[in-house]
């Protein structure tokens, strides 16, 4: 996720907060501190409560990374590689490999809720049982509040609506009962714009009649919503594409261009002869060496860039998709995340066969989606038999 940065990691994995953590957990205590606590603890300096807000925040932030943590260590244990765990405004993303069985996405989906649920209740038996061996309002209040947030969160995230983990452990079920991910992921996407809808309404009730969390019950609502339409889109293009492979899309041969000329011959003696707006740069051994947009070319470049080579306002390798002919189409797009998406580069021995852009995609979908539906119509009829 754009905009987040590294502050540590939990047994090996990663973790990254996205620059909304710091204000979302600013205003978790500002909460606690202002309203909250001070109902439950009354009579209490400020500075106490402002101290205990900032503390219930913290709790908050450790707990999202515990339920992020469980996912990425189940994860691993089942072989799903794991990449990071983000932290942003909204809770959590863990960044890992597609699992290859319904068994493992359901296991990996569930432990998240089951870890907060967990929480919430290790959280409110430690204030019950403070609260009956100590007359320590302030901690109790703290403990309870941060017990039921994780409860709340628990819950919240078994709902069925993708993307939430209650979406992913329906779409793991789906797809255990059918035997199709791809069909499972459509039908779960579609119950998260269903669900995300209804919440948003709620929220949008609830703020009208004056409870200003209703606000926050909206945004989370239209985000499900949101994400649960990517969801239905991605699910019908790898159904679409399934069974095509890299070759089946590329382009090639491919315009290329070399990276040492400076912007100013590039546009003149390369990008001047080309119809496309994306070209790979060759170093002098003929090996790619990164991905340059002309449009930024055009556009963006000042009198001193445009004397400057080419590479050094390219997209290097490094951060480029790479995939090989014979690889799943499927399984290369979703491997977009971890780079700067289109174009793929075709790779074979170091050299470069071919480029895959959006419009390559957009032709082979356009082309194959009605295969695709024809084929789920009889699929469908087959299990109902």
């Amino acid at each position: 996720m754009t905009g987040s940065i590294r502050v540590g990691s939990v047994r090996g994995v990663a973790v990254r907060a996205h620059w909304s953590v710091p204000l979302v957990m600013l205003l978790f205590a500002y909460g606690l501190a202002d309203r909250t606590l001070p109902a439950y603890a009354p009579g209490l300096a400020p500075i106490a409560y402002a101290t205990a807000g900032v503390v219930g925040a913290l709790l908050l932030l450790l707990s999202l990374v515990v339920h992020e943590t469980a996912h990425a260590l189940m994860a691993r244990r089942a072989g799903v590689p794991v990449r990071d765990i983000t932290l942003w405004a909204l809770g959590g993303v863990t960044q890992m490999d597609l699992p290859t069985r319904a068994r493992t996405a359901f296991v990996v989906a569930a432990s998240g809720p089951l870890a907060s649920l967990l929480l919430g209740g290790i959280s409110i038996g430690a204030a019950v049982g403070l609260h009956a061996m100590l007359d320590w309002r302030l901690p109790i209040a703290v403990l309870g509040w941060l017990g039921g947030t994780n409860v709340l969160l628990g819950v919240f995230n078994l709902l069925p609506a993708a993307p939430l983990d209650g979406g992913r452990v329906l779409q793991a079920a789906l797809w255990w009962r059918t035997g199709d991910r791809e069909r499972a992921q459509r039908a779960a996407g579609r119950s998260g714009q269903i669900i995300g809808m209804a919440l948003a309404v709620v929220g949008w009730l609830a703020f009208v009649r004056g409870v200003t969390g209703g606000l926050w019950l909206m945004l989370v609502a239209l985000f499900v919503v949101s994400a649960a339409a990517a969801e239905r889109r991605w699910a019908e293009l790898s159904l679409a594409l399934r069974g095509l492979r890299v070759a089946d899309a590329m382009t090639s041969p491919v315009d290329t261009g070399p990276d040492w000329l400076t912007v100013d011959r590039f546009l003149a003696d390369v990008a001047a002869r080309t119809r496309h707006s994306v070209l790979p740069l060759l170093d002098f051994e003929g090996r790619p060496s990164g991905v340059v947009h002309l449009r930024r070319l055009t556009m963006g470049p000042s009198g001193e860039q445009r004397a400057r080579p080419v590479r050094d306002l390219a997209t290097p390798v490094s951060r480029c998709t790479i995939a090989a002919p014979d690889e799943p189409l499927t399984a290369v797009l979703a491997r977009l995340g971890t780079g700067d998406g289109l174009p793929v580069l075709v790779m074979e021995d170091g050299r470069l066969k071919g480029i895959i852009t959006a419009h390559d995609i957009q032709r082979l979908y356009r082309r194959h989606r009605g295969t695709a539906a024809r084929g789920g119509a009889a699929g469908r009829q087959g299990i109902a038999t």
